[in-house]
C-alpha cells in the first residue's frame, strides 16, 4: 500500500490507518470529506449525521447505526476526517477478521451489545426497502415480512443473552448465514461506497420474460433472484431470460429439454412442490446428455422457501450436474439433477418430471432441500443466464469442460479433499 502526507496527529490508530491507503485515496477522501462538511454547515469540521445518511443511502436504524460506529460510538453526532479515515481503514481495507467483527457490529442496531432477531430483522428490511428498493413483495400471495422471514430463517441464534428473555447471535452463528447468504455479506460489507458506485452485493438481475406471461406465476422474484445471485460473478447478474415454466409449457421433461437446448450458458433450475418448498440449483455447464456427473465448482443448489441458503461445492467429490435421457441401463436413472450419488442425489427430477427426491448431500454440504426426501413437483422453471460476450470468449480459450474441470481437481488434490467420497 502507498502512502500520503497527513496533518500532525497524536493518535497512533489514525496514523497507522492512513497507511493502508495511497496517496490518491487519501486525497480522495479528503475531497469527499470537506465535500460533506460543507453540506453539513459545520465549517468544513465535521460531517453530520443527516448529511452521511443521505449520501450513503443509509437511513433509519441501520444508518443511525453505521454514523455511531464511524463516529467510535462517541455519542456527540460529529463525524471527522479521522473518523472516516479509521472506519475505511478497518471495514474495507482491514483483515477478513476484522471486516466481519464491523460487519456484526453493525447488525446491533439496538446497540445493547447484542444481535438478536428483532436487530436481523430491521436489518434486512432495511436492505430490501432502502438500498436494493424492493417495496414490498411482488407475489400478491404474500407479505413483505414472509419473504423477511425466509432470511431469519437461515440466522442461528444460540448465545444465551443473560437477563434476556431471547437468545441472541453469537459471532460463529453470523459467520455461518453470511457463509449461506452471500448476497447479504457482500452487501453489508460494502455501505460505506456510495450507492451509484456499483456496490458488491445490490445487483439484481433483469429477469426477462414473454408479455404474455403472468408475472405472478413466477417462482423467481426480485428478492430470490438477488439471493441466488450471490454466489455469481458481476458478468452473471445482468439479464436472465425465462427459458421454461411448466405453466406455461407443461410439466413435460421432453418440452423441458426443447426449450433449453439453444442456451449455450449457465441455467438456474428452480422447483416448487406439493409441500410448498422452493428450491433449486445453478447449472454453471449447458444441460447436456451424459451418462455420469459432469460440471464444473461453479454448480450449487440452493433454498429459497421456507428458508434461504446457498450450498456451493465442497470438494468432497465429482459429482456436480446430472443430465441423462434416453438410457436403458438402471444404473443410470433418467432425469436431472446435482451433486450427491446416483438415486441419492442432493437434487434430483425423473425424466417424467413427475418426482424426483433430494437427501443431504456432501457435494455441496446440503440438507434436504424439502420437508421429506421426496420431490412432488408442483411448478418447474428454468431461467438462461445471459453472460458478457468478452467472459464467454475467455472461457472458450480456456479449453472444455473436462480440461476445466481438470484443474479444479488439481487444486483439491493440493489440500486433501478430491479423493473424498459421499
Amino acid at each position: 500500500m502507498g502512502n500520503a502526507q497527513s496533518p500532525p496527529t497524536d493518535n497512533p490508530r489514525y496514523v497507522s490507518a492512513t497507511r493502508a491507503f495511497t496517496h490518491k485515496e487519501l486525497e480522495d477522501l479528503r475531497s469527499l470529506f470537506n465535500n460533506l462538511a460543507a453540506q453539513s454547515q459545520t465549517n468544513n469540521k465535521y460531517i453530520s449525521s443527516s448529511i452521511f445518511q443521505s449520501y450513503f443511502g443509509l437511513h433509519g436504524p441501520l444508518g443511525e447505526r453505521m454514523f455511531d460506529l464511524v463516529t467510535q460510538e462517541r455519542k456527540d453526532q460529529r463525524l471527522t476526517y479521522e473518523d472516516l479515515v479509521l472506519a475505511k481503514a478497518t471495514y474495507e481495507k482491514g483483515t477478513k477478521d476484522e471486516i466481519e467483527e464491523f460487519i456484526f457490529r453493525l447488525l446491533d442496531v439496538s446497540g445493547d451489545n447484542f444481535v438478536g432477531r428483532s436487530d436481523l430483522e430491521t436489518v434486512i428490511i432495511a436492505i430490501f426497502n432502502d438500498i436494493l428498493c424492493i417495496k414490498g413483495s411482488e407475489d400478491k400471495s404474500s407479505s413483505q415480512q414472509d419473504v423477511v422471514d425466509i432470511f431469519l430463517n437461515a440466522a442461528n441464534f444460540s448465545m444465551h443473552n443473560e437477563g434476556g428473555t431471547q437468545k441472541t447471535m453469537s459471532f460463529e452463528d453470523f459467520k455461518s448465514w453470511c457463509t449461506h447468504l452471500p448476497s447479504m455479506k457482500k452487501l453489508l460489507g460494502s455501505l460505506l461506497l456510495p450507492p451509484d458506485s456499483g456496490r458488491p452485493g445490490s445487483q439484481i438481475p433483469k429477469l426477462l420474460t414473454s408479455k404474455a406471461i403472468d408475472s405472478n406465476i413466477l417462482l423467481l422474484r426480485k428478492e430470490y433472484a438477488w439471493h441466488i445471485g450471490g454466489a455469481l460473478s458481476y458478468q452473471d447478474l445482468e439479464d436472465w431470460n425465462l427459458l421454461y415454466h411448466s405453466s406455461v409449457n407443461g410439466l413435460s421433461f421432453n418440452t423441458f429439454f426443447g426449450c433449453i437446448s439453444n442456451h449455450a450458458g449457465p441455467t438456474v433450475l428452480i422447483i416448487k412442490d406439493k409441500e410448498g418448498y422452493i428450491y433449486g440449483g445453478y447449472a454453471s455447464q449447458p444441460w447436456e446428455r451424459h451418462a455420469d456427473f459432469y460440471g464444473d465448482m461453479k454448480c450449487y443448489l440452493f433454498q429459497l422457501n421456507p428458508v434461504a441458503s446457498i450450498f456451493r461445492p465442497t470438494g468432497a467429490n465429482n459429482n456436480l450436474q446430472w443430465f441423462a435421457i434416453n438410457f436403458s441401463s438402471e444404473d443410470i436413472p433418467n432425469g436431472i439433477g446435482f451433486g450427491g450419488r446416483v438415486n441419492h442425489m442432493g437434487l434430483f427430477l425423473t425424466a417424467n418430471f413427475d418426482q424426483g427426491h433430494t437427501f443431504s448431500c456432501s457435494t455441496f454440504g446440503s440438507p434436504c432441500l424439502s420437508k421429506t426426501n421426496r420431490i412432488l413437483p408442483e411448478v418447474i422453471e428454468c431461467w438462461g443466464v445471459n453472460q458478457d460476450a468478452t467472459q464467454n470468449k475467455n472461457d472458450a480459450v480456456k479449453g472444455t469442460i473436462l480440461e476445466r474441470f481438470k484443474e479444479d481437481r488439481n487444486m483439491l488434490k493440493m489440500v486433501g479433499l478430491a479423493n473424498s467420497s459421499e
